[in-house]
């Protein structure tokens, strides 16, 4: 019990940390929403400065503290205002988070299974063709900017073969509905960046849990179960995979939060309307309500990540608990 409430507090904590944080950066940076959107022009009459900041909310004598109650406020209840386009900025953000979730989401659980699993089986057969080949080419391939390995899938089996469309979510036209070819449209769109996301993070997973095997199977309780004879099977998964693994879960934790930030150079690439492509496009634009939003949105879902895995891992390894 003690455990729970030391990691509740804690998170209590850093995301209070984190939502003050995103509250103050704006208003220490120079200009606002108006200045903004009118530094693209010049020679702006100041009646059209004071009526965009009118739109926009601006207050330059706003009193801080007040401010910082209401901030809260809006937090707790989601009602993080309108984005640039006028529109309620919740809506936005809801209508790209089923995108991400089904793209950056699937792929990162298949990444990190395949990946757990080749580096499980990788140390287990030390030298062999898996361990030899495969490990090294795909953790090689991590190496690469992720938006190289997106251009290159695109031209080989986009442009050159044709076998997949080269951007969006679905085709141009189609009728959004629970058809089978609908379901088919998009799926084919979803491919090669997904594609890209699993080529680029699956080699890292292997390397890190190949070493943390390689690592578990010297460990004295392994050799012991290797005495009693128990089998190869469950020498593997049950007494070293399962210690292996625990380092793991927090990276995996955090890197599943940051998939409802998706991943932004892969959503750009292809054009995909999740919510990467969202924060590049209220970057660009400086749609400061929709930023703010969107660093909240991802900033509460690495920490809820975390905590679970942080639940996980003691309820893995009770010694955990006393940490």
């Amino acid at each position: 019990m003690r455990f729970v409430a030391r990691r509740l507090g804690l998170f209590l904590v850093t995301l209070w940390a984190a939502l003050t944080i995103n509250f103050l950066i704006p208003r220490l940076m120079p200009g606002n929403e108006a200045t903004a959107v009118l530094s693209h022009f010049r020679g702006v009459n100041p009646a059209a400065l004071h009526a965009l900041q009118v739109e926009f909310g601006v207050n330059a004598n706003e009193n801080v503290l007040l401010s910082y109650v209401q901030y809260l406020g809006n937090c707790l209840t989601g009602q993080f205002g309108l984005d640039a386009a006028r529109v309620p900025v919740m809506s936005v953000i809801l209508q790209g988070l089923p995108w991400t979730l089904a793209l950056v989401g699937v792929t990162t659980v298949i990444a990190f299974v395949a990946g757990t699993l080749l580096g499980v089986v990788g140390a287990w057969r030390r030298g062999g063709s898996l361990d030899s080949i495969l490990s090294p080419l795909l953790f090689i391939l991590t190496t690469f900017p992720v938006f190289f390995i997106a251009l290159l899938l695109l031209f080989v089996f986009g442009v050159i073969l044709g076998w997949f469309p080269l951007s969006s979510n679905y085709s141009l036209g189609a009728t959004p509905s629970l058809s089978l070819d609908f379901a088919w449209d998009v799926l084919s769109h979803a491919v090669l960046p997904g594609v890209t996301l699993v080529v680029a993070t699956a080699g890292g997973w292997i390397y890190t849990m190949r070493n943390n095997m390689v690592t578990t199977l010297e460990e004295d309780y392994v050799k012991m179960a290797r005495a009693k004879g128990l089998s190869s099977w469950r020498i593997m998964f049950d007494y070293s995979a399962r210690n292996a693994i625990l380092p793991n879960l927090t990276g995996f934790a955090m890197q599943l939060g940051f998939v409802l930030g998706g991943s932004i150079l892969v959503e750009y690439t292809f054009s995909y309307p999740g919510l990467g492509y969202l924060f590049f496009t209220g970057t660009t634009n400086h749609d400061l309500p929709l930023q703010e939003a969107l660093f909240l949105f991802y900033t509460l879902a690495v920490l809820v990540c975390v905590l679970v895995a942080d639940f996980a891992t003691a309820w893995l390894d009770p010694r955990t608990r006393d940490a």
